[in-house]
């Protein structure tokens, strides 16, 4: 099922869906300005494939879920200079909208990973609603916006003045990903290159992605709400993650009792197709073991 659409926490959700939806749900979390093709098919078809029912959705403000157009402007440069009163929502209500949409797809529970921002939002999901994660994978996320931050360099590229046509916006989001793609394997152009011209034709928002990073800003340190945390947790970061550094996957890892921190050499921030198997099993594997876990503790 692709471009199915559900109402969650007062908002459209744009989503597709992979697999047998009688198998357990593995729901996947986008990070920040990108829709939920971050998400190649591909990845989502071979977690499938592992007996998986596989749900990746547009985050509000980007894709085709509902975007905020009649929201106060975003005023990101103060909200960087730690000023967030311009935040139209936070991180909380994006777990929310999370929650919703387990509500309306009519799942109880999910197995939940969340890449980036996704994955700050996922962590918040299992904050708020516990009994709603069934085991959590954060990739290349923190636990807070100054753990772990962005190398000078790449802020600078990520505020840039966003493009006006499409052949710009598609030059910007290559130079983007170039800039933050793992040295350790190959650059795949046409895939960003794709990405790009789906993002374009979905509806381009340049505020709607500052609304999503003043979110991140406002939503403060999650580490001592996460010491709370009782699910079964993989996190995984690359060693040369210029955009969210290793110490915010260290963080995340620390925070979470028994959470396993699997560093992955030459990875940066992306997701690359080399990976795609070694993600799809790493995921099975956990959220697999955490399903035997609970019924073994239900006995």
């Amino acid at each position: 099922m692709e471009g199915a659409s559900a109402q969650a926490n007062g908002i459209e959700l744009v989503y597709d869906g992979y697999g047998d939806p009688a198998d357990p749900t593995v729901l996947m979390i986008m990070g920040l300005g990108t829709p939920r093709w971050g998400y190649d098919e591909e990845l989502c078809r071979l977690i499938a494939d592992r007996g998986f029912h596989v749900v990746r959705f547009d985050n509000r403000d980007i894709g085709d879920s509902t975007h905020l157009h009649d929201a106060p402007a975003p005023d990101l440069e103060a909200a960087l200079g730690g000023d967030v009163s311009s935040a139209s929502y936070r991180l909380e209500d994006m777990a929310d909208d999370a929650a919703g949409l387990l509500d309306a797809l009519r799942v109880e529970s999910a197995h939940v990973v969340g890449v980036s921002m996704g994955g700050m939002i996922a962590q918040t999901l299992v904050i708020r609603h516990p009994e709603r994660v069934r085991s959590l994978i954060s990739i290349m996320s923190t636990v807070a916006p100054w753990v772990g931050p962005p190398r000078e360099d790449i802020l600078g590229i990520l505020l840039a003045p966003p493009a006006s046509d499409q052949p710009g916006h598609e030059r910007q989001v290559l130079d983007t990903w170039k800039a933050i793609r793992s040295p350790g394997f190959p650059f795949h152009e046409d895939r960003v290159r794709e990405l790009a011209r789906r993002v374009w034709e979905a509806g381009y928002d340049p505020p709607g992605v500052a609304r999503q990073l003043i979110a991140i800003q406002a939503s403060g340190d999650r580490t001592e709400a996460l010491r709370r945390v009782d699910v079964p947790t993989v996190v995984i970061h690359g060693d040369c993650d210029p955009l969210v550094q290793h110490p915010g996957g260290v963080a995340t890892a620390e925070a979470i009792a028994g959470a396993e921190l699997d560093t992955i050499t030459g990875m940066g921030h992306d997701l690359p197709v080399e990976l795609f198997e070694r993600f799809a099993e790493r995921i099975a594997e956990l959220a697999s073991r955490a399903d035997a876990e609970a019924v073994a503790a239900a006995r």
